[in-house]
């Protein structure tokens, strides 16, 4: 709760009138109810901080050669996922687990999914479900097909056709804690354009066609499965994950048959000489520090174009990926980095998700490795739950919140809970609010 004056970003003349054409509703929502409602953006501020099971149920690779699932769960040398991981992911501050998978690992011919990794996805989101987690589903790298939609166009679509449609129908009655994500990072077609120059423009609309059809394809299967799925909040992939070519014009959110529950998903790892960079390599030279005034600034820098263009449209951002390599880097420059891009994302309402091949999460002992991030991650496990719309925190959502609203619009000294309160996400308690508030319990 806190308590804050009016702020006067409208004239209290608008304010009024607006008020004054506003009726109270008897409706009560408890706040329990809303799960099955809520909006993204209520959603992605709901996911805190997240993980990646990195380098797990998306190992792949001809070499493997397995005949189980937990053959190539385990072929890129993590351990077989128990739920006493999971446990200890929870207890270390993580509200949200991606989970990355090559579903392309023991599919027969036809694309048909084997029915053993369907079971496995399941019961690590069912770990996630037990400690009231998130969970975000997706087909990984899987091994590259992705680059032969510029060749093969017609076979990879009845191939993604095919993965998303038996996905969608398997988990369509999944608890709305599991949100799909269309895709990973694989978006994006250098031969057809590259942002680096060497190709025409209409090559450039052409790379992005690919992806937004692809997108729109996810978003029209995942509908049609019906069930849970039909209002599901569903994670979309940007152009390459990339920030400046995912807020290109270019790039066309998918239309959806139900408001608001579209999110934006993009990776970061800027810069790339400190994040990827080991060792020198032809395009850059291995940076082993980090922390300029200038470097911390452009993290905010970045992320504001995800805000302008996203956020403020009211689609919500998930950093699906974001971290650093420890090998050649300093300690304290690796800890200020994860810091930063963790806590700069949070502040503007994204969703921050660590990648981790248990590098910073050891898997077998159930903790976060290095105590000062430790600390830092644990300080958002009990970042409060929003619930846009109960003004009062009395966990339901009624005329007394909207009652709360109006005399707090009007100028008087009332407390309120200022998360609940910004229905529309903009950051400002005002008018807007209210009429949205309205619309919520006349629903």
């Amino acid at each position: 709760m806190q308590r804050r004056k009016f702020r006067k970003t409208m004239s209290f003349f608008m304010i009024f009138s607006l008020l004054s054409s506003l009726l109270f509703t008897s409706n009560v929502f408890a706040a329990s109810s809303l799960t099955d409602y809520k909006t993204a953006t209520e959603t992605v501020k709901n996911m805190g901080i997240g993980w990646n099971l990195g380098n797990t149920l998306e190992a792949c690779g001809d070499w493997i050669n397995g005949s189980t699932v937990k053959d190539y769960e385990t072929a890129w040398g993590n351990p077989v996922t128990t739920k006493e991981m999971i446990d200890g992911i929870r207890a270390a501050g993580f509200k949200t687990v991606r989970i990355p998978v090559a579903w392309s690992n023991l599919m027969s011919a036809d694309y048909t999914i084997n029915s053993e990794l369907l079971k496995r996805v399941k019961e690590v989101a069912d770990y996630c479900s037990a400690n009231d987690l998130y969970a975000i589903v997706n087909i990984h790298w899987d091994g590259g097909w992705f680059e032969k939609f510029a060749t093969d166009y017609d076979e990879c679509m009845k191939k993604y056709t095919s993965i998303w449609t038996q996905i969608s129908n398997y988990f369509k009655d999944y608890p709305k804690n599991l949100i799909f994500e269309s895709l990973n990072e694989e978006g994006c077609w250098n031969s057809i354009w590259n942002r680096y120059g060497g190709s025409s423009g209409e090559d450039k609309t052409r790379a992005y066609n690919i992806l937004n059809n692809i997108n729109q394809k996810f978003v029209n299967i995942v509908r049609a499965s019906g069930g849970n799925n039909a209002s599901r909040c569903l994670l979309i992939a940007g152009y390459a994950t990339d920030i400046d070519l995912t807020c290109d014009a270019c790039f066309k959110m998918p239309t959806d048959t139900i408001s608001n529950k579209l999110i934006i998903s993009v990776h970061y790892y800027t810069p790339s000489t400190f994040t990827i960079l080991e060792q020198d390599a032809d395009w850059g030279k291995c940076a082993t520090t980090w922390g300029t005034d200038a470097e911390i600034n452009q993290v905010k820098t970045d992320f504001t174009k995800m805000k302008n263009k996203f956020s403020n449209n009211g689609v919500p951002v998930i950093i699906g990926e974001y971290g650093t390599t420890t090998v050649n880097k300093d300690p304290a420059s690796v800890r200020l980095y994860i810091t930063t891009v963790c806590k700069t994302a949070y502040d503007m309402g994204f969703c921050p998700l660590l990648w981790d091949s248990s590098t910073h999460y050891s898997r077998t002992e159930g903790k976060i490795k290095d105590p000062q991030l430790a600390a830092m991650f644990l300080q958002y496990k009990e970042a409060t739950t929003i619930v846009l719309g109960d003004v009062n925190a009395d966990n339901s959502v009624d005329a007394l919140d909207y009652a709360l609203l109006k005399k707090y619009l009007l100028g008087a000294d009332s407390t309120i809970n200022v998360k609940n309160a910004d229905l529309n996400g903009d950051g400002i308690i005002d008018a807007l609010d209210l009429a949205k508030l309205k619309i919520l319990l006349l629903k």
